[in-house]
C-alpha cells in the first residue's frame, strides 16, 4: 500500500509528492524543491522515515516541476522519466528560469521514456500512466486503480484546470483529456493536483466551472 506524502516548494507553491510503502522504497513525483531549505526538508523526510528512493517521475516538464530534478538524481543517482513528447519542455525549463528570475541547474542526465498504459512498479504498488496532454504537449497522469487515486500533474485543479497559453498548451486537447482519460475514472478517485488541495473526480464532473 502507498503512503503519500506532499510538500509545497518555491514561491510558486508547486506540490511535490514521495509515494513509499511498508518495504521502506519510495518514488518522487514532480520535485519543485527550489531552494535549499526545501531540498534539506525533503531529504530530512526521506532520511527519518528510511525510505530508498527507487524512481524519480515528472508529470510534465514546466520549470516550476523540474527544479529539483538535478538534486534527486545527484543525491540518489535516480534517473529522469517523462513522456518523449515533454522533452522539449525539459530542454527550455533553464531559460524559462531565467525569464522567472528563477535561475536554475536543469537536470541533463539519461531519460527513461513513458507512454500511454505503461505500469510503474515500486514493489508490489503499481501506477498506470494516463498521457493527458493539453497543459503541455506530454503531460501524463498517474492513477493507482488499488487505492483509487491520480497525480494529475497541472492537468485538473480542486474547481479549475491547467493554463493552456505557455508553448505547447492546447485548450481543446487538455479539455478531451480530462473528459476521456480523467472522468472515465471512478467518481471516488482522489486527485493529487500539481498545485493546491486535492480533490475528486466526482467533485470535479459536478462542480469544476471549467468543464461544465
Amino acid at each position: 500500500m502507498l503512503i503519500i506524502k506532499s510538500f509545497v516548494f518555491s514561491p510558486i507553491q508547486e506540490n511535490t509528492y514521495v509515494l513509499y510503502n511498508d518495504k521502506d522504497a519510495c518514488l518522487i513525483i514532480d520535485p519543485g524543491c527550489y531552494f535549499g531549505n526545501e531540498r534539506r526538508e525533503l531529504q530530512q523526510f526521506i532520511n527519518e522515515e528510511k525510505l530508498v528512493p527507487e524512481i524519480l517521475l515528472n508529470t510534465h516538464c514546466h520549470l516550476d516541476h523540474v527544479f529539483g530534478n538535478k538534486f534527486i538524481h545527484d543525491e540518489y543517482g535516480l534517473t529522469l522519466h517523462i513522456h518523449e513528447k515533454e522533452k522539449i519542455v525539459l530542454d527550455f525549463a533553464a531559460e524559462a528560469g531565467l525569464r522567472w528570475n528563477m535561475p536554475f541547474e536543469n537536470y541533463r542526465g539519461e531519460i527513461i521514456y513513458l507512454k500511454e498504459g505503461d505500469k510503474i512498479k515500486l514493489c508490489e504498488d503499481e501506477l498506470e500512466v494516463l498521457f493527458t496532454p493539453g497543459h503541455s504537449p506530454g503531460s501524463i497522469s498517474f492513477y493507482c486503480e488499488a487505492q483509487k487515486f491520480v497525480i494529475s500533474g497541472d492537468v485538473l485543479f480542486k474547481s479549475g484546470i491547467g493554463r493552456t497559453d505557455l508553448p505547447g498548451g492546447d485548450i481543446n486537447v487538455l479539455i478531451e483529456s480530462i473528459n476521456k482519460k480523467l472522468f472515465s475514472l471512478p467518481d471516488d478517485v482522489i486527485v493529487y493536483s500539481g498545485h493546491g488541495l486535492p480533490t475528486t473526480i466526482g467533485f470535479e464532473k459536478k462542480n469544476n466551472p471549467f468543464l461544465k
